[in-house]
């Protein structure tokens, strides 16, 4: 379902993401681009101002996962269940846990 949406739309696919940091202090808000071949980039800034990049992929149909840097040097992983337009994934910014949805 991915790859049909993705050559629909000529070889990516560019999605909102939102979440926020499980403590509910900060939230953020971005995008997340898919490629055909299974990788993507995510670009996200945060309501404290943080900007952060990273990239992802598909580790099977439905399942992904990712690393990101912030430019206050946090960084950190994350995974995600998707399908194909829209999913929500969890993951870590240092010693910080959060949540996303995207779609």
């Amino acid at each position: 379902m991915l790859a049909f949406g993705l050559a629909a739309a000529g070889c990516s696919m560019t999605l909102p993401v939102t979440g926020q940091m499980t403590t509910g202090d900060e939230t953020f808000t971005g995008k997340a681009t898919g490629y055909l071949d299974g990788a993507g980039t995510l670009e996200l800034t945060s309501t404290k101002g943080k900007q952060c990049k990273g990239t992802f992929v598909y580790v099977s149909h439905r399942d992904g996962a990712g690393t990101f840097t912030c430019k206050d040097g946090r960084s950190g992983s994350f995974s995600f269940v998707s399908t194909g337009t829209r999913g929500t994934g969890t993951g870590h910014l240092g010693s910080q846990e959060f949540t996303f949805t995207f779609g």
